[in-house]
């Protein structure tokens, strides 16, 4: 994206809400301290790519699969063996299979009961490690982002880093699941202030290779080279400013100007986000769609030292219809065609072109790569809301899924943890979302989660949970 042609949104000047629907309205109700040499000393991972599956990734009918159970449970998908011993993957991801010696897959996460079912529910869990509170259960899918929710993973990780010279701390793509008003909780910096809130990019499946700011509008006309004039982005911006006064957490307004400014007026950053540099051969390597470009764009901004980038899987709406969802992974219908023929595919493509690309570049060791989702799919097939077993759909199920993770010190080739004959619950120690948010603050070297609420008393910021040390 070159910020020096780009003429963006003409509405308004600068709306500095990199972190939209949620930031702008957040007070600073805790503070964190930078990291420093002793809080990050742990850690391996420089970086941390999050690739979150949006909708509910079938756990059983890609890495759990479960081949010997009743054709009620089964699938039709075989099993292949893959680069590791002992890690068997479905037929669909032979890519994948072939780079399985980087992966440790942990089998048997679950919610335990504490969620409810639904994705905010199951997207707030797994994104931040904290159990829904009850406002989940009487809302379900409407409860919006609060102020005082428990913060995001990635801005976590975004308070105890020293700043980047030039861009975000924590940067989120292709877009920001889902639409206001339904906008996912979970997702935002909340309590810990809209400092720390990730800076998003969006793309549009018909121009994978373009990234837009959605939070960098400027005038009609206003260029890069105009910033320069301080006086006139400041009055290009009066409109906004005023918008914004109004809101008790206007103060957060300069802050996200701030970055705004320096984001626009950044020639490294233009390049960071600039895919189109990237050779032919290695965009056809990941896949010239928004999910394939999207960890393309992830590589290179963890190339260019952003602590913590996310990739939300971009829904494709060609298949929602065929697939009874929102054209994700919550396959509520046609669970195995959509898999087969739209899913897997694609996924398969460009992870594997992510965790190669890592390797071949000697950035493996430094950045860690967790897939995770908002549940699994229930192993028993058949959703009422698609015509029962005919309609050949899995319905949510939060009781058990699985986490994939990759470098950043993690030792690849293993499976930790297990789930039973069916693949519906974990088979001996159970873990949850908690944990795994935990492991990512090891591999990161976060190691101090306290910090001081609105009243001035001392909290963690994920006092539950353990590190999966055996991981490492």
């Amino acid at each position: 994206m070159d910020m020096g042609k780009i003429r963006i949104d003409r509405r308004t000047a600068i709306v500095a809400s990199s972190v939209g629907y949620a930031g702008m309205r957040l007070p600073s109700a805790a503070t964190a301290s930078p990291g420093s040499p002793a809080t990050r000393s742990a850690g391996k991972a420089k970086s941390t790519i999050l690739f979150f599956l949006c909708g509910g990734a079938s756990h059983v009918d890609t890495w759990d699969m479960k081949p010997d159970a009743g054709s009620a449970y089964r699938g039709p998908f075989a099993s292949i063996q893959t680069a590791a011993a002992g890690i068997r993957l479905c037929e669909h991801l032979p890519m994948t299979a072939k780079v399985a010696d980087h992966l440790a897959i942990v089998h048997g996460v679950s919610d335990r009961g504490r969620a409810t079912g639904d994705h905010h529910a199951g997207y707030y869990y797994n994104l931040t490690g904290h159990a829904p509170d009850n406002t989940f259960r009487t809302q379900g899918n409407d409860r919006r982002p609060y102020a005082d929710d428990w913060p995001f993973m990635g801005s976590v990780v975004a308070s105890r880093r020293e700043p980047h010279e030039s861009l975000p701390q924590a940067i989120t793509l292709p877009h920001k699941p889902s639409r206001p008003p339904y906008t996912r909780p979970g997702q935002f910096s909340a309590r810990l202030g809209a400092e720390f809130d990730p800076f998003y990019l969006s793309s549009d499946p018909g121009q994978p290779l373009t990234f837009q700011a959605p939070s960098l509008t400027l005038q009609d006309g206003v260029t890069r080279d105009r910033l320069s004039d301080r006086k006139g982005l400041l009055k290009s911006i009066d409109g906004a400013r005023r918008t914004f006064e109004t809101h008790a957490g206007a103060k957060n307004f300069e802050i996200q100007h701030r970055k705004a400014f320096e984001l626009l007026a950044s020639t490294a950053t233009s390049r960071a986000f600039d895919v189109s540099e990237e050779p032919l051969a290695v965009r056809e390597r990941y896949g010239q769609t928004v999910n394939g470009t999207s960890l393309l764009m992830a590589r290179r901004l963890v190339q260019a030292g952003v602590p913590f980038v996310t990739v939300f899987w971009k829904e494709d709406t060609s298949i929602q219809a065929k697939c009874k969802s929102a054209g994700g992974w919550d396959t509520h219908g046609n669970n195995f065609q959509c898999l087969q023929e739209n899913l897997l595919p694609e996924f398969d493509r460009c992870y594997s072109a992510l965790l190669e690309d890592l390797a071949q570049s000697g950035l493996i060791d430094d950045t860690l790569v967790l897939v995770s989702s908002e549940m699994g799919r229930k192993p028993k097939i058949g959703d009422v809301r698609s015509g029962g077993v005919v309609g050949a759909g899995r319905d949510h199920w939060t009781a058990c899924m699985s986490n994939l993770f990759a470098g950043g010190g993690i030792r690849g080739g293993q499976i930790f943890g297990g789930t039973d004959k069916r693949g519906e619950y974990p088979e001996h120690q159970t873990i949850g979302p908690e944990d795994i948010v935990k492991t990512v603050y090891k591999a990161m070297g976060v190691n101090d989660l306290s910090a001081i609420d609105a009243s001035g008393q001392p909290i963690s910021l994920l006092a539950e949970g353990e590190p999966l040390h055996e991981l490492f």
